[in-house]
């Protein structure tokens, strides 16, 4: 019997891997033993050989290791995936996320121990991306284990900018299993019916895990004029006219996009919303310079910094937005600030929001710190796992 290829640390760098952090950065290796290939299984051991746990390497990728173990001699096989994927998947039962005609993140990536691995089910079809090479080199097996134990009519994969690069891996969109998805899915989603792209919206299709923050925005938008800024398919916008908004403008980037957020106020009857396409930057500033007025605003934008060095120029991007939303805000009226870069923290926003407030001389209350719906857990052991924020403040 081989052995298992060995991943030695530095000595004093093992600590977050014993607290289970799963990724092992380049910078924390000492040596590697064995020769092992790239998306092989491996263990990581300290500088004085003690057993950390079991992980999956790659030499192309920053992450050298994606750690799924901590238990000796447990290969990484099809038997611990579908271990894993059970776990998963049992969670979702038990939030009541598992209709036929509904939409939930089936798997989380690190918040479900599955690192490199993001399955999203609409209605009977999963979209799927892989972030690791590990992960990728293994799709057939993941189709295999997720219609095994789903049901599913089909697997579609979809890919993340730039992730080829990073981990060396060739992978591109289209079907693992059962064909191309049709051209639009409906799912329902708290009453509403909506119209899903699978293979060519954004993340995977729709922003499932704004699902719950959607809801709570909604409460306070009855009576008031609302600005849905980087709408997308119109998510926030629609909770808001059918709470009983006065008016919904939604801006976004995307004609593609706004075509599904016009088609999905339709399918709901939805009258006192309209959508536009715009530099929402310029827009804002735009209505600023007009002197228009909201009752609440919504901020929801792209990522902005997708590693250390854009942390700066991702702050003033916030600020930016932040200064030009409070500008429009009419008194004692809602602001939502959302952010989906994981290397801003929480604290960061608030501390913005606050300076912003200041400087517009608005009274700024924080009324909730939100994030991601349930079925996008977060694992305590990897903190960069929690990556959606979501401020709702009143501004006086």
């Amino acid at each position: 019997m081989t052995s298992t290829p060995r991943v030695v640390v530095q000595a004093g760098r093992a600590k977050p891997f014993f607290a289970r952090h799963p990724w092992v950065f380049a910078g924390a290796l000492a040596e590697v033993q064995g020769d092992p290939a790239d998306g092989a299984e491996v263990d990581l051991v300290t500088h004085t050989g003690a057993f950390i746990a079991r992980g999956l390497y790659n030499s192309h990728s920053k992450v050298s290791v994606r750690l799924y173990s901590w238990q000796p001699e447990q290969p990484l096989d099809a038997a611990f995936w579908r271990e894993r994927l059970g776990l998963a998947i049992r969670l979702r039962h038990d939030l009541g996320l598992l209709d036929r005609e509904g939409a939930c993140r089936l798997v989380n990536s690190e918040g479900d121990g599955l690192s490199g691995l993001t399955v999203d089910r609409y209605r009977d079809w999963l979209c799927v991306q892989f972030t690791s090479l590990g992960m990728a080199q293994r799709r057939d097996l993941w189709a295999d284990l997720l219609q095994e134990q789903t049901g599913c009519v089909g697997v579609y994969v979809r890919t993340e900018k730039g992730i080829g690069q990073l981990e060396g891996l060739a992978i591109s969109d289209g079907p693992l299993r059962g064909g191309t998805p049709p051209a639009l899915l409906e799912i329902h989603e708290a009453g509403l019916t909506l119209a899903v792209h699978l293979a060519q919206g954004q993340k995977t299709g729709y922003y499932l895990d704004q699902r719950d923050n959607r809801l709570a925005v909604a409460g306070l938008a009855r009576g008031r004029r609302v600005l849905d800024a980087f709408c997308y398919s119109g998510g926030f916008g629609l909770r808001a006219a059918q709470a009983g908004a006065s008016e919904v403008i939604g801006l976004d980037g995307s004609e593609a996009a706004l075509e599904l957020a016009r088609s999905n106020a339709q399918r709901n009857g939805l009258q006192n919303l309209t959508f536009q396409r715009v530099d929402v930057f310029d827009e804002l500033d735009r209505r600023v310079k007009q002197q228009e007025r909201f009752g609440l605003i919504v901020l929801d934008p792209p990522k902005f910094a997708r590693s250390k060095s854009g942390i700066d120029e991702a702050l003033r991007g916030y600020r930016r937005l932040l200064s030009l939303a409070m500008k429009l805000l009419e008194p004692e009226s809602y602001l939502v600030m959302c952010c989906c870069s994981g290397r801003i923290t929480g604290e960061m926003i608030e501390s913005l929001l606050a300076q912003v407030g200041v400087e517009q001389r608005r009274e700024v209350q924080l009324l909730q710190r939100r994030g991601p719906a349930a079925d996008h857990p977060v694992a305590l052991s990897c903190p960069e796992s929690h990556y959606l924020k979501c401020l709702i403040s009143r501004v006086c």
